[in-house]
């Protein structure tokens, strides 16, 4: 098969697409022909190694995967003996943000790992960009004692982790105010914003209003910048660490801060948040924004464009 490979953390020139045995098949595995996949903000970082904490999960000096890719949907067509939840023609989609070997041809998955049937609902491309940026937004949302009517701002309504957040807030019927481009305005309206900033018109940071919550779903703020836009018992969250890891700290020094307070996710259970996923797609309340589609040759391109910050959505690869 071909496969997307890679022995050092690199950059996406030293990706080289070349020809790999099989993956071998275990008891509780099945073989997938990978019809899509995507390269996302995580395998952004299982390629280059960067942030360094990412390595304390996927290889401290070096990929102990060699091959990149952290989701798929595709086509059973192999099972190990003791898999009886899937069946040979099965399509099904995953997610493993450690690494999956998925930029291939073929990948195998353990039937222990997040692992689903592919609802009929959706496309592959449309069921692998389901999975990354949601499992994410899953979690920044999932601690929050959401109401209904609360008010929540999200910076960064066209990237993965902000428009999933955006389609899940419908669901707990949340007020949504929202930023992105000029281009995407309708689009955000159309997926249920209450509001809409264009930042390339205006600095939200400055508007005269005040949210329950506030979410930079793309880190490029801060919780000081944010925080005249917050209720006196507002909560700042953001979907990145932060200059020199503020926000973690931030966090963990909520409990003792009056008033504002900051509140940073940590993702664990990829079943649980995939559990939330599915029926959601299933329901037709989450339908995965997608940018760009490229061939599976071209994945050095792919990587390179997510890798610039103007990704809107998913990135897609395909291998048809």
């Amino acid at each position: 098969m071909k496969a997307a490979i890679r022995y050092e953390y690199c950059t996406p020139d030293l990706l080289e697409i070349a020809r790999a045995p099989l993956p071998g098949l275990g008891d509780d595995e099945i073989l997938v022909k990978v019809k899509a996949t995507t390269v996302n903000r995580t395998d952004c970082g299982v390629l280059t190694g960067k942030p360094w904490a990412i390595r304390l999960f996927i290889g401290l000096f070096e990929p102990v995967r060699p091959v990149t890719g952290t989701d798929f949907a595709g086509i059973v067509v192999d099972k190990g003996k003791n898999v009886d939840q899937f069946e040979i023609g099965d399509h099904a989609y995953g997610f493993f943000d450690e690494g999956l070997s998925s930029h291939a041809e073929y990948v195998a998955v353990s039937t222990k790992k997040a692992v689903l049937k592919k609802p009929e609902n959706v496309t592959f491309e449309q069921a692998a960009a389901s999975l990354e940026g949601a499992h994410y937004a899953f979690y920044f949302l999932k601690d929050l004692k959401l109401n209904a009517g609360d008010r929540i701002l999200i910076n960064g309504g066209t990237g993965a982790i902000g428009n999933a957040t955006l389609q899940f807030l419908k669901h707990f019927k949340v007020r949504v105010t929202v930023t992105c481009e000029t281009e995407f305005v309708e689009v955000l309206k159309s997926q249920g914003a209450e509001r809409v900033i264009d930042y390339q018109k205006e600095d939200f940071t400055t508007i005269n209003e005040q949210f329950d919550y506030v979410f930079d779903a793309v880190g490029k703020s801060t919780f000081k910048k944010c925080k005249p836009l917050l209720k006196s018992k507002g909560i700042y969250i953001s979907s990145e660490l932060g200059e020199n890891w503020q926000n973690p700290i931030f966090a963990l020094l909520s409990p003792f801060m009056a008033g504002k307070k900051v509140k940073f996710a940590l993702p664990y259970s990829i079943k649980r948040s995939m559990k939330f996923i599915h029926e959601l797609v299933l329901n037709g309340e989450f339908v995965p924004l997608i940018d760009r589609r490229y061939r599976f040759e071209d994945i050095e391109k792919a990587y390179y464009y997510v890798l610039s910050g103007q990704k809107k959505g998913n990135v897609i690869i395909t291998f048809d």
